[in-house]
């Protein structure tokens, strides 16, 4: 060991950014400039440089580990960490040194450090391992986010939840039930059984586990013998361990304390919300409970303002889209609609829209329900039918307000949209979500709601059509061919993409074996041009103006989907599972369009 810091403290004798400029991997003058700035700053010289710009946090690790002849090793995805290994080691201790045990072999433990030269936390490890220690070079960022994983990931919390629910079955609280077995498991409800420890720990560990595995919604379901939890990750849900039956009511009493509910009312739905601190932000949960043939069911989405992205530019618009979508929200009136089901990044969508538009020289006003996400320097109005303030009722209030731009959360109604109609011909710009499948059923349905067309052609300007695609892992996604057959069912023409290959997750820790980490958005759009106004006028069919918006270039939510395919973003089975096929590509596709051409 003291020959080990005696080579490493004569090898930085040669000062890092010497280094650095003899390596050619930064010149004098971005070596000056950062050593200038250490000064006026404190800290190292390769932040500085970080921080300048002159280095990316990943090359300065790179380089540092060139520099100090220890290996470099990456931390993210499936990084091969040996999690039972390093949880062997306090996470205090783990934070303290900035280190993670990776793997131990042969009577040597592999150490994932930010900085190499701390002896204290080398020998620190050494000791209480009692083996030799052989540091490796990892960024700060990537070890913080291997802590977090460590010690606060869903397979912790999973493995918390089984354990206490194992400890549970086997104690008292079992066996003192707070219901019996042929009682209406409603019945004896009460806030002492919803505040024993037991269960405010299983609802605790059981919202912790779905916000570390970035669940959007919790469904808490009774069942005739059980209850089922499950959390939707990236669309799809996936079970939870459930508690034990005796325990069950007392976790849907908990979570309607939390959500400050009536814990006696169990006829009726009811709403509420919960505020969750976590280490670095805070994190809202919308409850909803309704009841059911066997209890009341208890479903919480759970709105994380840190884990979306407003920025419009972010969202995946292919470029001209992006243009069109810009072009649009640039106008001083009209109606632009988002449309597409639940849960497939509408709201997301137009917040990103007032994101963009928001300016200290506009009145933006929104209408929502409920109000998801809080934006500052935009007034925003919580509707509360029960008093009658609708969505009709806030937009006659909202237009004797002087607004520049409204938002309403949802046309529910012919009402609602009239006043839409009569906001946005009097130079107003009115953005809104739609429940439709895509674009041109949008136009269909607001005009079977009883709405004069000439009205809908006059005041529409673009509605979007768009839904939410499970994005292949980075960390362990491998290329595949795509076969002819699969092309044509994308509406692709094979002989125009030959040897065409798409990425497919082939799973690991960092995806949870899934193949799919996160989300990204697909997209239809269907700006009116005077074409399509005369066609709206003249009572064009669906099929009609989803004729005419393809002739004009503007694919559907499946030719969307197809490039992010070829792109390697997803897999074509899930944009098979959100879109529909309108037409397979044929060879006769092929021939029409050669015979157009000539």
């Amino acid at each position: 060991m003291v020959n080990e810091k005696r080579v490493t403290a004569e090898r930085a004798r040669l000062r890092f950014g010497e280094w650095l400029v003899e390596a050619k991997r930064a010149s004098r003058d971005q070596v000056v400039a950062a050593l200038q700035q250490q000064k006026q700053t404190g800290g190292r010289v390769g932040e500085a440089l970080v921080r300048l710009r002159s280095l990316t946090e990943d090359d300065l690790v790179t380089t540092l580990g060139e520099f100090l002849r220890v290996d470099r090793v990456s931390l993210q995805g499936d990084s091969g960490i040996d999690y039972e290994l390093a949880r062997q080691i306090p996470e205090t201790l783990a934070k303290r040194f900035n280190i993670v045990p990776i793997d131990r072999t042969n009577g040597t433990l592999t150490l994932a450090m930010a900085d190499p030269l701390d002896f204290q936390a080398k020998d620190t490890i050494a000791s209480r391992f009692g083996c030799s220690v052989r540091p490796v070079i990892s960024s700060t960022r990537e070890i913080q986010q291997a802590i977090e994983k460590i010690y606060h990931g869903s397979d912790v919390q999973e493995k918390r939840l089984r354990d206490l629910v194992e400890v549970v079955v086997s104690t008292d609280f079992a066996e003192g039930a707070v219901v019996q077995e042929d009682e209406d498991l409603a019945s004896d409800i009460s806030e002492v059984a919803a505040n024993k420890a037991p269960v405010v720990r299983f609802v605790d560990l059981m919202l912790s586990q779905a916000i570390q595995s970035r669940a959007s919604d919790i469904h808490v379901e009774p069942q005739e013998r059980k209850m089922q939890i499950r959390m939707r990750v990236d669309g799809m849900l996936r079970e939870m361990i459930p508690p034990p039956r005796r325990m069950q009511p007392a976790v849907v009493a908990r979570l309607k304390i939390l959500a400050g509910m009536d814990i006696a009312e169990r006829r009726l739905p009811q709403d509420g919300r919960i505020r969750v601190k976590a280490p670095d932000r805070d994190i809202d949960l919308r409850v909803s409970a309704i009841p059911t043939i066997y209890g009341e069911k208890i479903v919480t989405r759970i709105l994380d303002r840190h884990a979306v992205n407003h920025n419009l530019d972010k969202l995946g618009f292919e470029p001209h889209l992006l243009e069109i979508l810009k072009s649009n929200l640039s106008q001083p009136h009209g109606i632009m609609i988002v449309t597409g089901p639940t849960g497939s990044g509408k709201s997301t969508t137009l917040y990103s829209a007032l994101n963009y538009l928001r300016d200290p020289r506009l009145n933006i006003t929104t209408v929502e329900d409920p109000v998801e996400y809080r934006l500052d320097g935009i007034n925003q109005i919580q509707t509360k039918p029960e008093i009658g303030l609708t969505f009709a009722a806030c937009l006659r209030s909202i237009l004797r307000q002087d607004p520049d731009i409204v938002l309403i959360g949802e046309i529910r109604d012919r009402e609602t949209m009239e006043i839409a109609i009569q906001a946005s011909l009097t130079g107003h710009l009115v953005l809104s979500t739609f429940h439709t499948n895509d674009a041109p059923s949008a136009l269909s349905r607001l005009a079977y709601m009883g709405l004069e067309r000439y009205l809908l052609a006059s005041t529409l300007n673009l509605v979007v059509a768009q839904r939410l695609v499970r994005r292949s892992c980075p960390y362990c996604r491998v290329s595949e061919p795509l076969t002819p057959e699969v092309m044509r069912h994308l509406g692709l023409n094979p002989k125009e993409h030959p040897g065409a290959t798409y990425q497919r997750g082939a799973g690991c820790t960092s995806c949870e074996n899934t193949g799919y980490a996160g989300r990204l958005p697909i997209f239809e759009f269907l700006p009116l041009d005077t074409q399509l106004r005369q066609m709206v006028i003249e009572e064009a069919s669906e099929a009609q103006l989803r004729t005419a918006a393809r002739a004009k270039g503007f694919g559907g939510l499946l030719h969307s989907g197809a490039l992010r395919v070829l792109d390697g973003h997803t897999t074509p089975e899930e944009i098979l599972r959100v879109t529909y096929i309108e037409e397979p590509y044929t060879e006769e596709d092929s021939t029409d369009a050669g015979a157009q051409n000539q």
